[in-house]
Parts: C-alpha cells; structure tokens; sequence
C-alpha cells in the first residue's frame, strides 16, 4: 500500500472543512428565508404600544385593543371577530410581544380557555398548501383548531366547504407564534 504524504493529508482535511463551512452558511441562508425575513416593529394601539410583525411595505391593519376578557398570565389570545392575535407576556413591558392579523379556517373554535398540545415544524394543510410552525391547541367536533404559516405566504379565505380549523398568519407572524408557543401554553379564544 502507498504512503500518503501529509500534504494530502492536510488537502483532504481542508476540503473537508470547506464544505462543511459551506453547508453552514447554506443552511444559516435558508432560515432568514423561513422566518420571512421580517421582524416585529411596534404599533400603536387604543390601549399603547403593542409589537406588530409587519411582513411586507404595504399598509400595516390597525393593531385592535386587547380584549379586557382575554385572561391573565402568558397567553396567546385569538379573536374570532377580530381575527387577531396577541402574544402576552406579563412579565415584559409592554406585556403585548405581538399582535397581528390572521386568516380563519372555515369553522371558528368556540370562545374558551385552551392548551397548546401539539407542533409540527411542517406539513400539508387542508387546502393543499406546505405549511410550516403548526401550533395546534383545540379539537371541537372533528375539527383541529390551530395556527400554521403557509410556505408561499398565502393567506387566502377558507373554502366554505372544506371543514378546516387552519387559522393562517404570514410566515414572519407563523415563526413569532412557534417561537412564542411550546406544549402547554395557554390559548384565550375570546369573541
């Protein structure tokens, strides 16, 4: 067998190196891409400041108060009427991390106070579409109630004939949530 001198010993480690480095920096690339790219700025609300994520230059939906029945502690709270959500957190100022509007599914979850119980980092929706930081926190008559962001950003309306309880965001408010939300966090769905 033939002896290696050490400068191909020294090349081969190198290269190894390299692409290694390189599949770092290739990966570190790809998660700006899945956060959106986007991060929270504050908005003004009736009550003060709230975080508001703001994924793109067009105008940015009025930040709605926090509901007074929406609990205490940390939360997120999810508006039916609004179709709003707020990340709370008590323990920071101020306790608003986040608000930002959101799509609903076909059917709404009833008003009540619920845990997160399940995540996906990705999946299929109900429509079709690759999703991503699925946070599921009801099931109420065969339907799962739960948060996701779509992979193309789209939050379109739900077909009405579809029984889904997909409640859509924007991919830089999907990330804030997954962030936000492990097993066990307190959901508030207020009216």
């Amino acid at each position: 067998m033939a002896k290696m001198g050490p400068g191909v010993v020294v090349t081969g480690l190198t290269l190894g190196a390299l692409a290694v480095v390189s599949l770092l920096a290739f990966q570190a690339n790809g998660a700006q891409d899945r956060a959106g790219g986007a991060r929270p700025t504050v908005a003004s609300t009736s009550t003060g400041p709230a975080a508001s994520a703001t994924p793109s230059a067009s105008a940015t939906p009025t930040v709605p108060p926090l509901p007074a029945t929406s609990g205490s502690g940390t939360r997120v709270v999810y508006s039916v009427g609004s179709h709003f959500v707020w990340l709370i957190d008590p323990k920071k100022n101020p306790q608003v991390a986040a608000a930002f509007a959101v799509t609903p599914g076909s059917i709404e979850p009833t008003p009540g106070s619920y845990s997160v119980y399940s995540r996906n980092p990705s999946g299929t929706g109900t429509d079709g579409r690759q999703i991503e930081h699925v946070v599921r926190f009801a099931q109420q008559n065969g339907v799962v109630f739960g948060f996701s962001a779509a992979l193309d950003g789209a939050t379109p309306t739900a077909d009405p004939k579809t029984k889904t309880g997909g409640i859509r965001s924007g991919r830089a408010e999907g990330q804030l949530l997954w962030d936000f939300a492990p097993n066990g966090t307190k959901v508030v769905v207020v009216p």
